[in-house]
C-alpha cells in the first residue's frame, strides 16, 4: 500500500441507506491518515442519532468526524450552506495533511460538496407566494406545473415532495432557467476517488426492515419526544426525515406504532432506490459489493482501488 501522502486528495463512500457506508469510512480513515466529513443531510441536526443511524462515539473507533450535530431540527436545510461548510472542512484537512474521507448517501450533498455547483439565492416574497399555493392546492398542482416548466426536475422530484417542487419552481421564476440547469455536468473541485457500496436488493430491503426495527428498540419514540419538545415539528427539513415525520404521526394519535414503523420501512426502501439511481448515473463513481459475503473483503478492495487511482 502507497504511503498515505501518495493517496488522492479526498475521497467518498456513496450509496444507498444501510448500505455500509459508515463502516467503510472509518476503515478507510484509520488506514489512510483521514478524517471523515458527514455528507447526510439528517445527520447534521443536532439530537436526530437513532433515526439517522449516527454511529456512536465507539463505534467511531477514534476517527474526527466533522459537520455532525450542526443544526438545530428548527432550522430548514441549505445545500449551499453545507457547501460551505463541507469544503472549509476539506481544506482544513488536506492543508494539514489528513484525507478527507466524505462519507453520506445525499446525493446532491456530495456534489456540492465536490463538484463546481452555484445554488441559486432564495426569494422570501417568492417562496412565502409558492408555500401558500402548496398549502392552498396541494403538491400535485404544482407538480403539474414544475412538468411542464422542466420536465427534468419533475421526474426528479416526486410528486408529494411539496418542499422540493416549490424550491425548484422558485429557482425557475428567479433565474429564468429550469431548475436542472442549476446542476451542469460535474465539474470536480476537488481530486476525488470515489466508491459506492453495492448491496443487492433483497438484502438491502433486508437489512432496512431490522434497521428500523432496532431504532425502535434502541429508543426512537423517546428520542421524537425530546426533539418534538425543541421544536421539531416545526422544522421544515427535520420533521420530515424518515422515522421522525413517522413516529411525529404516532405522537400525535394518526397511526399505531406498528403502522408508524411499517411505513418508515416501505419509505426507507424508496427512499434507498431513489439513492442508487442517483449514484449510478455518475459515471465517477467505482462501485464495491457490500453484501453480506462480501463484507470482510470490502475495506481491502476499496484500498486497492485508491492505490490504484494514485497510481494511474
Amino acid at each position: 500500500m502507497k504511503s498515505t501522502e501518495d493517496a488522492p486528495r479526498v475521497i467518498a463512500v456513496v450509496g444507498p441507506t444501510a448500505a455500509g457506508k459508515s463502516d467503510l469510512g472509518v476503515g478507510l480513515a484509520l488506514r489512510l491518515g483521514g478524517e471523515v466529513v458527514n455528507a447526510d443531510s439528517m445527520q447534521l441536526y443536532r439530537g436526530m442519532d437513532i433515526g439517522t443511524a449516527k454511529l456512536t462515539p465507539a463505534e467511531r473507533r477514534g476517527v474526527p468526524h466533522h459537520l455532525l450535530d450542526v443544526w438545530d431540527v428548527t432550522e430548514a436545510a441549505s445545500v449551499a450552506e453545507y457547501q460551505r461548510l463541507a469544503r472549509a472542512e476539506i481544506d482544513r484537512l488536506l492543508a494539514a495533511g489528513r484525507t478527507p474521507v466524505l462519507v453520506g448517501g445525499s446525493g446532491l450533498y456530495v456534489r456540492g460538496a465536490l463538484d463546481a455547483l452555484e445554488f441559486p439565492g432564495t426569494d422570501p416574497a417568492v417562496r412565502a407566494r409558492l408555500e401558500g399555493e402548496l398549502a392552498e392546492s396541494g403538491p400535485g398542482a404544482l407538480h403539474a406545473r414544475l412538468a411542464a416548466a422542466d420536465p427534468g426536475a419533475a421526474r426528479a422530484i416526486l410528486p408529494g415532495n411539496g418542499r422540493r417542487i416549490v424550491r425548484a419552481l422558485e429557482v425557475i421564476e428567479i433565474t429564468g432557467r429550469p431548475f436542472t440547469a442549476s446542476l451542469p455536468g460535474p465539474e470536480p473541485v476537488y481530486d476525488t476517488v470515489q466508491i459506492g457500496v453495492d448491496v443487492g436488493r433483497p438484502e438491502l430491503d433486508a437489512r432496512i426492515a431490522a434497521r428500523v426495527v432496532r431504532m425502535w428498540e434502541d429508543g426512537l419514540v423517546a428520542e421524537v419526544r425530546e426533539l418534538e419538545a425543541a421544536g421539531l415539528r416545526e422544522g421544515r427539513t427535520a420533521s420530515r426525515a424518515l422515522g421522525y415525520q413517522q413516529v411525529l404521526a404516532q405522537l400525535a394519535g394518526e397511526c399505531t406504532e406498528e403502522q408508524a414503523r411499517d411505513d418508515t420501512v416501505r419509505a426507507t426502501k424508496r427512499f434507498a432506490r431513489r439513492q442508487d439511481s442517483w449514484f449510478r448515473r455518475d459515471p465517477r463513481v467505482h462501485w464495491l459489493s457490500g453484501a453480506a459475503d462480501h463484507r470482510g473483503e470490502l475495506l481491502g478492495q476499496a484500498l486497492t482501488l485508491v492505490e490504484r487511482a494514485v497510481t494511474a
